[in-house]
């Protein structure tokens, strides 16, 4: 994608999405063969949050893949020493090169490897590839959302009794004091897989706790976005990506109708700010 910054939008994303599909699907090959096999695992941060050989492997990989090109594009990845001079950058790549790594070093099947491109703070083309369970989701600005190479969309409607809500099992619980009756679908591992099963319409509602990052989120936001949803924080609003602090706050996502009877009801049942749900 050479001289990126001179093309137009739609020029941009297509490229973008075909050159992320290719480097997203080697990954998955690269993950997935080191998959179930000892290898070097560790934690890092005050979070002490799991990190793996394949983490590494990966994230090498689609550095040079995605990066292998003389443009303008920065690079933010959960696995890269962060490098301020993305900011000033128009276009970035965000990767998360396996998002569930707790469930990968345990043989467990509920990881992805997520990555987009961010422009002026929005994803225009996302991949995020969960290997294990032989799901590809791709998206781009304006192209809609694709699993496995079929179209995807979100549940239809507002109704906000007897839905499908996944999220972190102590917000459900303040929640459902408040909420008609719903049913609580399994959290997994993968924050980015919990946001996309709202876009492929196997639940009507996710919650993402708060502390999630960048990387946790663009692919997955595009992808619910292109389905016909909104992932937004709980006061509605739009996520911004490739800010000095990489972090968001407790958010949301359902179809758009669903997702503005929920926005609403949460305002109107006085369930946000210092004493809501968005405290942890």
């Amino acid at each position: 994608m050479p001289a990126i910054e001179a093309e137009d939008a739609t020029t941009i994303s297509a490229r973008a999405a075909t050159r992320l599909a290719a480097a997203v699907r080697d990954a998955g090959s690269l993950a997935l063969s080191m998959f179930g096999k000892q290898i070097k695992n560790w934690t890092k941060g005050p979070s002490s949050s799991p990190v793996c050989d394949a983490d590494i492997a990966v994230n090498d990989l689609l550095r040079e893949r995605l990066m292998a090109s003389d443009d303008a594009c920065a690079w933010l990845s959960e696995e890269s020493a962060d490098n301020a001079a993305r900011l000033g950058a128009r276009h970035v790549w965000v990767v998360d090169p396996i998002d569930g790594t707790r469930a990968y070093i345990a043989g467990q099947p509920d990881w992805a490897i997520s990555a987009a491109l961010v422009e002026d703070g929005r994803p225009i083309a996302a991949c995020l590839y969960a290997p294990a369970l032989d799901e590809f989701f791709a998206a781009r600005a304006g192209a809609g959302s694709m699993l496995n190479g079929t179209p995807i969309t979100t549940t239809p409607g507002a109704d906000l009794r007897d839905i499908r809500v996944v999220g972190p099992q102590k917000f459900l619980d303040r929640l459902s004091s408040a909420m008609p009756p719903f049913t609580r679908l399994p959290r997994g591992h993968s924050l980015a897989l919990r946001l996309v099963r709202v876009a492929q319409g196997a639940a009507d509602v996710a919650f993402a706790g708060g502390n999630s990052h960048d990387w946790d989120l663009a692919a997955a936001d595009l992808l619910v976005h292109e389905a016909g949803g909104a992932l937004t924080p709980l006061a509605g609003g739009t996520v911004v990506y490739n800010r000095p602090v990489p972090r968001h706050g407790t958010l949301v996502a359902a179809g758009r109708d669903r997702h503005t009877a929920l926005i609403k009801f949460l305002g109107d049942q006085k369930l946000l700010g210092d004493q809501g749900l968005a405290l942890r």
